[in-house]
């Protein structure tokens, strides 16, 4: 992942082989944070959306991935690897280490 003073952020899968380019989509809060896609084939013109909440002495995380022209294969890979990354976000939260889902050769589920 790389990102610059303008909020811009690209993230690199596969050795790099693959790149999304994300602009912030809105100013960042501390409850929300979006960023649209500008790069990718499927990609494009979808908005990646982090929405935070409080509650009692833990904070709920809802991530959105919307956009998507259509759901296909690709769509439903993507879904099944936000899903994953989600419960890699929680457990690195509580202090317990999943390790990386994007080793330089594949995926790691």
């Amino acid at each position: 992942m790389e990102s610059d003073a303008n909020g811009i952020v690209r993230l690199g899968f596969f050795n790099r082989a693959t790149i999304y380019t994300l602009q912030p989509d809105s100013p960042a809060a501390s409850t929300r944070v979006a960023w649209r896609c500008t790069t990718g084939k499927e990609w494009s013109g979808t908005r990646l959306i982090f929405e935070m909440q409080s509650q009692g002495n833990e904070v709920a995380v809802r991530f959105t991935h919307a956009g998507w022209e259509s759901a296909t294969d690709y769509f439903t890979s993507c879904n099944t690897t936000w899903g994953e990354l989600m419960f890699r976000l929680k457990a690195a939260a509580e202090g317990k280490s999943r390790g990386p889902l994007f080793p330089r050769d594949g995926l790691a589920y």
